[in-house]
């Protein structure tokens, strides 16, 4: 379907889009929307930026349109968990842009703010609530929202809630749900655990599939440098200098890790600024609010901004840390080559990260292509041997890192492997790098 009037949506709800530059359904859109529309258990699969937050939003609110009255104190009629308050906070910036001009309430219920403007918000009843799992308990263990009157559920970016541990999270929530109700599971990737999770909220649901789990976005470039840990900051410096004027994300694993490299970047003359937990909701709002207005240009980030950030200026995305967990890879690129634009991807490896960069390439059943350095020992797994093996089936002797120089790509920034992400070839002292224009 190539129309949202094909879909049975409201002619309200299509205008609202139309008002809003939005003009044609998405396939995941086209997959989810008739059999949500029809009260259907929906489990939506695609890969991040394309168009999940509509697929669930647009028949929910349709659905929540012809209730006709004000919902009870304190109830919802639809909930929808996310992981992060960045993604919670994105999602209900996309409802309110469905439910503009109707006396439909959306409700934001996060941490890192105080809880009791929340809590008189949710007082007055609420149509939707779309809330972090955490926050969530907070009120209903204080009383302040009632869940029995809930017909909508909605799971959004599952697989995250179970990297980030809200499984036990779920379970509580669904204790205070009505067993009736229509829920729809949406996610970029589907770990083994997801059936557990598919099995307690879900009846008979329609499996909606759009791309293969852990895809990464088609228009998205990558590469890859090894380099050594020590290079990282004054490489990333180089590739940041040849595109000044071009938004940025860099992820790094820690959060005192981001904050060290933001002042590295601030001190080389970088308008930069790091979002991690440990920053409370409103420096991380005012942060991604300079980093869209493009005020700032580098967002430094943990992988809470793997997922829910959609600034489609977003040009570069750099892994200055590989994930531990690979899927959180095909997120965090993701957030460049949005809205239909090209995007580059540039990974740095250092030897000990060898396991990590083995994982994601098996997640995303690729070769990611070198744009400089040879490959750290251990980086190619034949098959049936396993990571940190010889061939033999023994585990190698320690002797440290070795660094072989094998030139990245075409000498002056060619592209190897017709990636646009980068190149390299510019021998610096040993150092084993080359310049690179991503």
């Amino acid at each position: 379907m190539t129309d949202f009037n094909d879909l049975g949506l409201p002619k309200t709800l299509i205008s609202r889009l139309e008002k809003a530059g939005i003009t044609a359904p998405t396939p995941i859109q086209s997959g989810a929307i008739p059999h949500a529309l029809e009260g259907r258990d929906v489990m939506g699969l695609a890969q991040t930026g394309t168009g999940k937050t509509f697929a669930f939003g647009l028949p929910l609110v349709s659905r929540l349109m012809s209730y006709g009255q004000k919902p009870e104190p304190k109830t919802v009629r639809g909930l929808i968990l996310a992981p992060t308050r960045e993604l919670a906070g994105q999602i209900r910036d996309s409802l309110m842009v469905l439910v503009e001009g109707t006396p439909m309430k959306v409700g934001l219920v996060v941490g890192g703010v105080s809880i009791n403007p929340q809590i008189n918000r949710v007082s007055r009843g609420t149509d939707i609530i779309v809330a972090t799992p955490g926050r969530l308990i907070d009120l209903m263990e204080r009383n302040a929202l009632d869940l029995s009157a809930t017909d909508f559920l909605v799971l959004d970016e599952a697989d995250q809630m179970l990297d980030l541990g809200f499984i036990h999270a779920l379970r509580k929530i669904s204790q205070w749900l009505p067993e009736k109700r229509q829920t729809m599971l949406f996610s970029a990737t589907m770990p083994k655990q997801m059936a557990e999770i598919a099995g307690t909220y879900l009846d008979n649901p329609e499996r909606v599939q759009v791309s293969p789990p852990g895809k990464a976005a088609d228009k998205v470039t990558q590469g890859i440098h090894f380099i050594a840990k020590a290079e990282k900051t004054s490489l990333l410096i180089e590739l940041l200098d040849a595109h000044r004027d071009e938004a940025a994300i860099v992820f790094a694993r820690t959060k005192h890790g981001s904050d060290r490299l933001m002042k590295a970047l601030v001190k080389a003359g970088y308008a930069a600024a790091a979002v991690h937990g440990n920053k409370s909701q409103g420096q991380r709002e005012r942060a991604i609010k300079a980093f869209r207005e493009g005020e700032t240009m580098v967002l430094v980030a943990t992988d809470v901004a793997a997922r829910g950030l959609d600034i489609p200026q977003v040009r570069h995305v750099y892994n200055f840390d590989l994930p531990n967990v690979p899927e959180n890879y095909v997120h965090r690129i993701g957030r460049t080559a949005r809205a239909g634009m090209d995007g580059a991807a540039v990974a740095f490896c250092a030897p000990d990260e060898v396991d990590e960069l083995k994982a994601i390439q098996k997640v995303l059943k690729m070769t990611i292509p070198v744009l400089s350095g040879r490959p750290w020992i251990g980086a190619e797994v034949k098959p049936g041997q396993k990571p940190g093996q010889k061939p033999g089936g023994q585990k190698p002797k320690s002797k440290g890192p070795r660094r072989v120089w094998n030139g990245g790509g075409k000498p002056g920034g060619g592209k190897p492997g017709g990636s646009k992400a980068g190149g390299g070839g510019r021998r610096r002292g040993g150092s084993g790098r080359g310049k690179s224009a991503a």
